[in-house]
């Protein structure tokens, strides 16, 4: 019997589990949507028992498709959306509220507050982040000074906190095990990026008590075993990482300088930086790749918070189109953008920028405009976002990039990837299966099980590739940028 991996992958709108062999190869999967609530603007919740139902459902029909051979997975590999805050009661397992998504933005206010008193310095020192509502730390502030009593039972013990990634652990292990990744943990605003442990300012100044935080672990090796009557069976669960993590991971970005963009719900852009965090002048994020064997890579990383959640806005609020084919084939039937920006900041902007009161525009809009040119323009604002990730992520690391691997569900988009390519002067490469975020956390849980000895060992893995060469002149490239730098700049 061949040996297996069970890789959950929870995501922001989704939760799906992929069956993967020893040589990263899907046997079987499955997925579920669940829903997103927007009780304000710009806040967004989820319901942690709906994201743990969605993904154990994905997980069992994953297993039923190989019903004869599921006592052959080997380990459990989680990855999962990041900085997502949860609280539960620590004896019923129950959650004490909804939880608070990384999109959204209730503790700007917070944030604010810390940056009057000065603390913006101190923090990104720290941990390596930006002061901002993005990350879990003020959201479990927020929650532990906004919901009745909840600080009270938070000082006693009654409660635990956790990213995703806990909150899976601890139900899939009946209980047993509440732990994190130092992946996990160094989005948090709590995690000391130099020591990878809870860091005792950070939780004075977010006033966080350190009673209900995961304990945090290296991302590879033994976390817990799955109880048996989950799945019938208990499994090892070996390998988890944040999602940007594991894509970095999956794509096999060992060496410093290697680069990977996800192009999700959000557009995520992270560059491998060795085993020493290197700390950003210009907007980016430092951050834990992984952890190995009592070793942490680094990474940089830029955020861009909308990509392919737009379009969902173009479909159900807009009413423009009916899915993203239909936005393809509309951005081909013209030449151009025709003067046409849009800029998503619907949720403000992220690196470069960190603008929270930036909000989304539509521009450049003549009689002459059509939906065309707004699907176009659509397709093109992703390819900007990331352009002004990778100009100061290079001067940052100092690396001059030979390629980007890319991944996700929006890479698909043909037109996008060739502009991609052209408006950042080098080789976009997209592997045949865009589910490197996956494959990422099967093969650090294959690590982690011992499948594998070293990441020499699995550099060779995967299948074959389309790589997107630029082909746009000079003069072009530079007045496209231009134009949208002047937009954004107006808005930020």
């Amino acid at each position: 019997m061949n040996i297996k991996i069970l890789a959950l992958d929870q995501g922001t709108t989704s939760s799906r589990a992929i069956v993967f062999d020893k040589q990263g190869r899907k046997i079987s999967s499955s997925s579920n949507d669940f829903p997103q609530y927007t009780p304000r603007e710009s806040w967004v919740e989820h319901d942690a028992w709906e994201i743990w139902e969605s993904q154990i459902t994905a997980a069992r029909n994953a297993l039923s498709e190989i019903s004869d051979e599921k006592e052959s997975i080997a380990a459990i590999g989680i990855t999962n959306q990041r900085e997502t805050t949860i609280l539960w009661d620590k004896n019923s397992g129950q959650p004490v509220c909804r939880a608070v998504v990384w999109q959204c933005r209730r503790s700007t206010a917070i944030c604010e507050t810390l940056r009057n008193d000065g603390y913006e310095e101190l923090i990104q020192k720290t941990t390596g982040l930006k002061l901002d509502p993005y990350f879990s730390g003020t959201k479990l502030k927020w929650l532990l000074d906004e919901t009745p009593g909840l600080r009270e039972k938070a000082e006693r013990g009654e409660i635990l906190f956790g990213t995703v990634d806990s909150w899976l652990l601890w139900n899939l292990t009946g209980g047993k095990v509440h732990a994190t990744d130092v992946s996990n943990a160094s989005r948090t605003m709590l995690m000391n990026l130099e020591t990878g442990q809870w860091d005792d300012e950070m939780l004075r100044i977010l006033d966080i008590p350190r009673k209900i935080l995961p304990e945090i672990r290296p991302s590879m090796g033994y976390f817990g075993e799955t109880d048996p009557s989950i799945f019938g069976f208990s499994i090892p669960i070996t390998g988890i990482a944040g999602d940007q993590h594991a894509a970095l991971f999956g794509h096999r970005a060992f060496e410093a300088g290697d680069v990977k963009n996800t192009y999700g719900t959000g557009c995520f852009m992270l560059m491998n930086v060795g085993d020493k965090p290197v700390y950003s002048s210009g907007g980016l994020l430092s951050t834990v790749a992984w952890g190995i064997n009592g070793k942490r890579t680094y990474a940089l990383e830029g955020s861009v918070f909308m990509a392919g959640a737009l379009l969902n806005w173009l479909i159900d609020n807009l009413g423009l189109v009916k899915n993203a084919k239909e936005i393809d084939r509309l951005a081909e039937e013209v030449e151009d953008n025709g003067g046409v920006y849009l800029v998503p900041a619907y949720q403000g902007l992220g690196t470069p920028w960190w603008s929270t009161r930036a909000r989304g525009t539509l521009s450049g809009l003549t009689r002459a405009s059509t939906k065309a040119h707004v699907c176009r323009a659509y397709l093109e604002s992703i390819a900007y976002r990331s352009k002004d990730v990778i100009d100061v992520m290079i001067a940052d690391s100092g690396y001059k990039l030979k390629h980007m691997n890319v991944d996700g569900g929006v890479t698909n988009s043909e037109i996008l990837m060739k502009f991609q390519a052209g408006l950042l002067n080098i080789p976009v490469i997209r592997p045949s299966s865009v589910e490197a975020t996956v494959l990422g956390a099967a093969l650090m849980a294959a690590l982690g099980a011992g499948l594998w000895d070293s990441l020499e060992d699995i550099k060779g893995i995967g299948g074959s590739e389309t790589v997107f060469k630029p082909d746009m002149k000079a003069d072009k490239r530079d007045k496209l940028y231009s134009g949208w730098l002047e937009i954004v700049r107006k808005i930020t």
